[in-house]
């Protein structure tokens, strides 16, 4: 896969500090920016804000 990929897969980190991530792709073209989304974090037990981690 090319470092130029439109569709790159990132890595979403908790910001609870549990060490928790996702993984998923995104679109560079739409999402440019880094992203933040609130997901189910198990080992928090709550939802938290996810970070996209390079």
């Amino acid at each position: 896969m090319s470092h130029t990929d439109v569709r790159p897969v990132i890595k979403l980190r908790s910001t609870a500090g549990t060490g928790y991530t996702y993984v998923t792709r995104k679109n560079r073209r739409n999402d440019p920016d880094r992203m933040v989304i609130r997901k189910y974090d198990p080992r928090a037990g709550r939802h938290v804000e996810f970070r996209e981690d390079r």
